[in-house]
């Protein structure tokens, strides 16, 4: 076995691995088949693949040789950078057949610090093409075969190999391929690198970097999101060292590490990934020359700083939000009442308020880590996307308005004797509350977050709570700011009264979103509830003026009504195990409009017509407002009218993965997303979360 280290470098290595390789020759040999070999135990399954089974006299074929690699392993590309070794087919061939050179495609960065290798994981196809002989006669069969030989990786390293074969039919007239399998060849071959239609140059500075330009007006205009570059040599660059992508007036830049070996060109492939995670690999020979100015992104360290910051300031403008507002009205009244008592007890409310918040923002965020972990596609709001979610927030704030109105008492008890304990479910209350909003900065602070490690996410959703509990905090922690606040009196029995009509329509709200993620059955599930829970709440607060056997049954069918409430998230649950799909929408805000899909919104940007995508929800009030403020005026309708433009919904009420991945290319976690996609445009312009009638006006460019 052979441990992953740099033992030596450059052709010193190459003998060593060499050597290594001979020392398994004793190993079995692989088994043979016409379409695939296996040796027993091994890391690579593979198999000859052919395009079409005939050919003609002098035509040509292309062979697939497929690597299906077990998870945590890799095999290696044509340089496999500084350690490894690229796989090598050895034709063995009917007279007058030959056999071209492998097209590879593109590959993935495999750090192993301190190293960084280049090579694929999963499937791979690499791709050889073989031409048969003009004198070829029809009706006979070529057996193409070939040796092939690979190193496969984890911690350690083995070589493996295979015999393999496949049978082609010369034919007059070849059949056409298989639908399929020309869809399969023709996936991979968008994979292989292209020649570049653009010239590039490098310049090598004196703190030992290496300015890659590539020399595009347009692609400096637009930026792709990310570039990676895969030298052909070894040494030339060190990509095991970070890089930073720049802009400059001639086209995009990409910074990296010299390496030893860097001379008068650079040749490889360089891969772009544009906003929407598309990739092209484009092949360059970019020669030694002036690189213009560059401004450089930050690098993923000051990042994070920089997502914590955005993610302070987007929770302290999320208690603006109208989502929000009436639980902060409940907790101002709270503090307002031990504002002018015990400063010590008001401190203390502060603080838990901040605890419940803070806490329950990192639970989220591990949730979403955790769920994204094992492979989900969910982003911000995702607790929302389950209708049993809805149902129990539905419930949760329908209670807290009956506790508001005053006729039911249940609860007041426990804020009386503990109320650090009611000002930490308060904070919690209010993140629940929250979840359907977002406000400017958090969706770029929360984009980075969920593309990071567990720490640096929940690093983000730490700063996001503590941006959110702030005011509530410093309230507490500095007496001085509570002679800004009323003093209590008569009037705040009233207006905690007042405050459970908003609680009322959020549990309306939720009801209704409800409807739309799980239909009738989730309607009349959750509306029962309601009733059975506020029979509950009466029974409870009328037996307690009772002594005797009828406080003890008022207790009971309390506790009855209570677990009829409950039983209703059961049937809720049950009935949601598969969501309903999207329904058909024909309008928005008053504009005709269609489901979102990847294909139509490529379809329609072939056709060089103008898009606008909504990525909205059900449950997301931010989106609700902006569709009344923003998007319902006759100004707007006129223009979308006038420029024909598409406008395509992308709901994401019930999980939708495209929705996610859309998301996601754009650095989101969550909707809001507005894009328009101008006719020809490279990229979308993205618009502003809280959107505005003349925003959309000027984007779309009407007067």
């Amino acid at each position: 076995m052979l441990r992953r280290q740099r033992l030596y470098s450059g052709a010193m290595r190459r003998v060593m691995f060499a050597l290594l390789l001979g020392l398994f020759a004793v190993a079995p040999a692989a088994a043979f088949a016409d379409s695939a070999a296996t040796a027993p135990g091994a890391k690579v399954h593979t198999r000859l693949v052919a395009e079409s089974g005939e050919v003609a006299p002098g035509g040509s074929v292309t062979i697939a040789f497929e690597q299906v690699i077990d998870p945590t392993w890799h095999t290696y590309w044509s340089n496999a950078g500084e350690a490894g070794y690229p796989t090598t087919l050895e034709w063995t061939l009917p007279p007058g057949w030959k056999a071209g050179p492998i097209q590879w495609p593109y590959p993935k960065q495999l750090s192993v610090p301190p190293l960084m290798d280049y090579g694929y994981e999963g499937t791979v196809w690499l791709l050889v093409k073989l031409t048969a002989p003009a004198d070829a006669k029809p009706g006979t069969i070529a057996t193409l075969k070939t040796h092939a030989s690979w190193l496969v990786c984890q911690t350690l390293c083995r070589p493996e190999d295979a015999v393999l074969s496949v049978p082609i039919s010369v034919s007059a007239d070849p059949v056409a391929p298989y639908a399929t399998t020309e869809a399969q060849f023709a996936s991979w071959r968008t994979k292989l690198p292209t020649k570049s239609p653009w010239a590039a140059r490098f310049e090598a500075t004196q703190d030992g970097h290496v300015d890659l330009l590539l020399a595009s007006a347009p692609l400096g205009a637009n930026p792709p999101r990310a570039m990676q570059f895969f030298p052909f040599a070894e040494g030339e660059v060190d990509n095991a060292k970070p890089s930073a992508l720049g802009t400059s007036q001639e086209g995009p830049v990409l910074r990296l590490v010299a390496g030893k070996k860097v001379g008068s060109e650079l040749r490889g492939v360089l891969v772009l990934t544009s906003a929407d995670n598309s990739q092209q690999a484009l092949e360059i020979d970019a020669q030694k020359g002036d690189v213009p100015q560059t401004h450089f992104t930050d690098m993923p360290e000051q990042s994070l700083l920089l997502a914590m910051l955005l993610a302070l300031a987007g929770g302290l403008i999320l208690n603006l939000m109208p989502c929000v507002l009436p639980i902060l009205a409940m907790k101002a009244l709270a503090v307002a009442q031990k504002a002018h008592g015990d400063k010590r007890e008001a401190a203390t409310e502060g603080f838990s308020y901040g605890a419940g918040a803070i806490l329950s923002f990192m639970a989220l965020g591990l949730a979403v880590v955790a769920l994204r972990a094992g492979g989900s596609e969910v982003g911000w709001g995702f607790q929302l996307q389950e209708p049993a979610a809805v149902a129990g927030f539905a419930l949760l704030v329908f209670a807290v308005g009956l506790n508001l109105s005053g006729g039911v008492t249940a609860g007041d008890s426990l804020t009386r004797r503990s109320g650090w304990l009611g000002a930490f479910f308060t904070g919690v209350l209010a993140v629940a509350v929250a979840a359907p909003c977002t406000a400017p900065f958090m969706a770029a602070a929360l984009g980075y977050a969920l593309t990071q490690g567990a720490l640096n996410a929940l690093l983000v959703f730490f700063a996001l709570g503590l941006g959110f509990a702030l005011p509530f905090v410093l309230i507490g922690a500095m007496p001085g700011l509570l002679r800004v606040l009323p003093k209590p009196g008569a009037w705040m029995l009233r207006f905690k009264q007042v405050l459970a009509f908003p609680m009322y329509g959020a549990a309306v709200w939720l009801v209704w979103v409800l409807s739309k993620e799980s239909g009738d059955i989730g309607l009349i599930a959750v509306l029962s509830a309601m009733i059975a829970l506020a029979f509950a709440a009466w029974v409870w607060t009328a037996s307690r003026e009772a002594s005797g056997k009828w406080r003890i049954v008022g207790t009971i069918f309390a506790v009855l009504g209570l677990a009829a409430a409950l039983s209703a998230l059961v049937v809720i649950a049950k009935a949601s195990v598969s969501p309903a799909a999207a329904a058909a929408h024909t309008e928005t805000a008053g504009i005709p409009c269609e489901n979102y899909s990847d294909a139509k919104l490529a379809q329609y940007r072939a056709a060089k017509r103008p898009v606008f995508v909504d990525a909205t929800a059900a449950w997301c009030i931010t989106c609700l407002v902006n569709e009344r403020v923003a998007l319902s005026g006759d100004a707007v309708h006129a223009a979308f009218a006038k420029k024909h433009i598409a406008y395509l919904l992308a709901d994401w009420t019930n999980r939708d993965a495209s929705i996610t991945k859309l998301l996601e290319a754009h650095g989101r976690s969550g909707v809001p997303l507005y894009l328009y996609y101008a006719p020809g445009a490279s990229d979308a312009v993205v618009l502003p979360q809280v959107l505005t009638e003349a925003e959309v006006l000027k984007t779309v460019g009407a007067p």
